[in-house]
Parts: structure tokens; C-alpha cells; sequence
């Protein structure tokens, strides 16, 4: 028993040791992938929909940064996506940065999430950034990251909007969304108005 004592500690000194080297993206990355609904904030605000998050991790081979897929669906018809990304996450200095990039020919690619191969047809350069809409993020404590756009950096034009904010926190259990549209008078034009979704995870 003496010496599997000293064993087992060691063990478990080694496994703290290997966690505190992952990198704030790395934990960020892990938070972020998984399936994810609002259903209830939705049971318990009526303003709010119970949409569906999906994110996961694809090209998992490439060295520069984390890349995964995301598609927002109302729950009920989560085969109808009302949007799909793909995000390009990686370290940039003292901050993480989040760049949005949209996806041609987008419907070939609905719940590609279940089938990741699918995107073995794509690479980075046939997609198209979102300039000025990337995420800035940073960590604000151990268990919670923030992020937003930057300024008025991200144009819009979508229902009278000039431009488009995003606001983000991420937690190892939730993320909380907020997407908002103002126009050149900064007056809202589009978005929930009390605050953002509530995303909770449901599964890896």
C-alpha cells in the first residue's frame, strides 16, 4: 500500500499539471463545441424562441487556429437552418478572435454537423469573411469568457439597419448570444431587445 500511495499521487499531480497547460483557447474551443437550445428561457419568456445551436469542430488537421461549423435552426424545424457559418477561432496576442465566414452554396451543407465530411469539399479559401463582424474575445475569469464585434465595424442592411452588433458570453455549461441591428441613429431595428439567448448545452 506504501507504494501505491506515492503512485497515485503522482498521477493525479501529472493530470493538474497537463490541465493547467491548455491554452484559453483550447478551453474556449472545448466550451463552445456541442449541441445547444434555448428552450428554457423560451418556456420561460414568450419573447424568446427555442432555437437550436449547433456547433462542431471541422478540419481538424490544420494548425492555425480551430475552425467549426455552426447552424441556428427554430427547434421545431431544425432541418430548415435560418443561418450557417463557419467560425475560425485561434489565439491573436492577448485576445481570441472569432472570425465569421459565410458558406457558398450553404444548403448543400444543412445539419452537416452530423456528417463532417461533408466539408472535406471546402477549404477556408472558397469561403467568404464577414469583414469587420469578427468576435474579439477574452477571458474574464476562470469560468466565463466575453466577447463582442468591434464598434460599428459590422455593416448591415438588414431591415433598415446600417450595422450589426454581437455580444457574447460562454461558459463551460451555456452561451449567452445577443445579435442586434441599429441604424445610423444607433435606434434598434432588429434583434431581442431585453437581452440575449440563453443557449444551454445539451450534449458534446
Amino acid at each position: 500500500m506504501k507504494k501505491i500511495i506515492p503512485l497515485i499521487l503522482m498521477i493525479i499531480f501529472c493530470s493538474h499539471i497537463s490541465a493547467q497547460q491548455k491554452s484559453d483557447v483550447d478551453i474556449l474551443v472545448s466550451w463552445m463545441i456541442g449541441s445547444f437550445n434555448s428552450e428554457e428561457q423560451s418556456k420561460n419568456d414568450s419573447d424568446y424562441y427555442n432555437i437550436s445551436l449547433e456547433m462542431h469542430r471541422i478540419w481538424d488537421e490544420r494548425k492555425d487556429g480551430y475552425w467549426l461549423y455552426v447552424e441556428q435552426a427554430v427547434a421545431a424545424n431544425k432541418d430548415k437552418p435560418y443561418r450557417q457559418r463557419i467560425y475560425h477561432i485561434y489565439q491573436d496576442g492577448q485576445v481570441i478572435k472569432s472570425i465569421i465566414y459565410t458558406i457558398p452554396d450553404e444548403k448543400n451543407f444543412i445539419s452537416g454537423w452530423k456528417n463532417i465530411s461533408l466539408f472535406n469539399t471546402l477549404s477556408p479559401a472558397k469561403l467568404e469573411a464577414r469583414d469587420g463582424c469578427e468576435v474579439v474575445i477574452k477571458r474574464k475569469d476562470e469560468n466565463t469568457f466575453t466577447g463582442s464585434t468591434v464598434d460599428k465595424n459590422c455593416t448591415s442592411n438588414l431591415r433598415g439597419a446600417t450595422y450589426a452588433t454581437t455580444e457574447v458570453v460562454i461558459t463551460k455549461e451555456k452561451m449567452i448570444s445577443w445579435d442586434r441591428g441599429l441604424n445610423d441613429k444607433d435606434e434598434q431595428v432588429w434583434g431581442a431587445e431585453k437581452g440575449g439567448y440563453v443557449f444551454n448545452k445539451i450534449s458534446e
